[in-house]
């Protein structure tokens, strides 16, 4: 099983993703003689997952029945145990865009954290990119490297234990974009520079109040950047249900259809517009906005590495 190359049946060993409904799911690894219990009942490994397909309908001891899911980032994001503060997948994805990624990108992360962004990248750039995560906690660093072995993936990100602030990135000149989610990016914004390739790159700084933003961008300015901007990102979910609104009576229609004699029964005028008037309803489809939303997550700061 890896995150970026899907597997067909579970093996043993696998990370899977036990999906019981759209807000209820969490991830599982498969072991031989291995139960997981869930509110169906119990999920017996050696039985119900290992040599099945990705996908299955598995039914619990109970009765209920859940799926079993190939992971993905996405559905790991939403799962993941959380050692610190994630990105979702709105801003990963605009983050993804910015800085240009692609299969045989070099990126430079900090910080690893849990690993929501890191799993993201390292898909964008397989089969021959790399990603040099700097992890200041080493419990954390030492927790990302062994969940990538995990999820293998660990041939395409090296995890490095030390202050990005003070030490940098461990490379230099071999980046294509650098990523900064750290309490002063202002501080790491030479250090990025000096890991971006030499023909230039790509830089975003991840921060949630306005202050750091501030203090970043000039940061960005004094160290030659371009093309400084930042974004906020809002996502807004409109759920789509059937609407049945009230037709009003004009009194036209009706003094229309009289005078000409309309017949409502003949099945020649079934169907027409005059017979949904004659009910008095009709139905449509319509979007309608979520009472709640997500609100601010953080400001985005994405700049250019100037060639000059």
């Amino acid at each position: 099983m890896s995150f970026i190359e899907y597997g067909d049946t579970i093996k043993d060993g696998d990370t899977a993703i036990v999906f019981l409904g759209h807000e209820s799911m969490f991830p599982v690894k498969v072991q031989h003689g291995t139960v997981t219990q869930t509110k169906y009942g119990v999920i017996r490994h050696s039985m119900d997952l290992i040599g099945k397909k990705y996908g299955s309908k598995v039914t619990c001891s109970k009765g209920g029945w859940v799926f079993i899911l190939h992971p993905t980032p996405e559905l790991w994001t939403m799962n993941l145990p959380h050692r610190t503060q994630i990105l979702y997948s709105t801003d990963i994805s605009i983050i993804t865009m910015m800085l240009e990624l692609k299969p045989g990108s070099i990126v430079c992360e900090s910080g690893t954290g849990s690993g929501s962004l890191s799993h993201a990248l390292i898909r964008t750039v397989a089969p021959t990119g790399h990603l040099y995560t700097v992890e200041f906690h080493q419990q954390r660093a030492e927790k990302a490297r062994e969940e990538f072995r995990e999820h293998g993936v660990e041939h395409l990100v090296t995890v490095t234990n030390q202050d990005v602030c003070k030490n940098g990135f461990g490379v230099s000149n071999i980046a294509d974009a650098v990523f900064l989610d750290i309490p002063s990016p202002w501080e790491a914004i030479g250090h990025a520079k000096a890991a971006l390739k030499a023909e230039g790159g790509r830089i975003c700084s991840f921060s949630p109040c306005i202050e750091q933003v501030q203090r970043t961008c000039l940061a960005m300015e004094e160290y030659g950047f371009t093309e400084i901007n930042t974004l906020e990102i809002l996502l807004r979910v409109y759920n789509v249900r059937t609407i049945s609104l009230q037709i009003p009576d004009l009194g036209k229609a009706a003094e229309d259809n009289s005078s000409a004699g309309f017949d409502s029964s003949n099945p020649s005028n079934q169907g027409s517009p005059c017979t949904n008037l004659q009910q008095g309803a009709v139905q449509f489809k319509s979007g309608v906005p979520q009472r709640e939303m997500v609100g601010h997550t953080g400001y985005l700061t994405f700049a250019t590495k100037s060639l000059f």
